[in-house]
């Protein structure tokens, strides 16, 4: 986060943190167009939610965390439903871009998914054994269910 806050004093405006990942996989997320990079800083030119693959800008995906200016919330208020048939958080920032800076931090570290069963597990997991008041006893429980 500390490296979002150091991006957002450089350039202002709307920040999100995106993640690279395999261009197959792109269709499940927010998905940047991108300019201008400056190491881990990307201009973003352009966002759709949940692209076909062959459709997709980039394999730059939204990770989940933002700095972005109040107008954004006014816009999502009269927000139209999307893809999935929801209002999309992605939508509402993309009427953002041209109108106030827009850029992406690469994000480098683990993430998980927690739109998925199994990835909402995994960040539970890997969290409780990072404590440690806890650590030990889910490892050995962990174990015994591997066994």
């Amino acid at each position: 986060m500390k490296q979002m806050v150091d991006a957002y004093h450089k350039v202002g405006g709307n920040l999100i943190s995106v993640l690279e990942v395999p261009h197959k996989q792109v269709s499940s997320y927010g998905v940047i167009a991108h300019g201008a990079r400056d190491g881990a800083l990307t201009e973003v030119t352009g966002l759709v939610e949940k692209p076909p693959v062959a459709e997709a800008p980039s394999n730059l995906i939204i990770s989940g965390r933002y700095i972005l200016q109040p107008e954004v919330m006014r816009v999502l208020e009269k927000q139209e439903k999307g893809a999935g048939g929801e209002i999309q958080l992605t939508d509402a920032m993309a009427t953002m871009i041209g109108n106030q800076p827009f850029h992406a931090v690469t994000f480098e570290g683990a993430r998980y998914d927690c739109g998925s069963k199994a990835g909402y597990i995994q960040a539970n997991l890997a969290v409780a054994l990072e404590r440690p008041d806890i650590a030990d006893e889910i490892r050995a429980f962990l174990v015994t269910k591997m066994n």
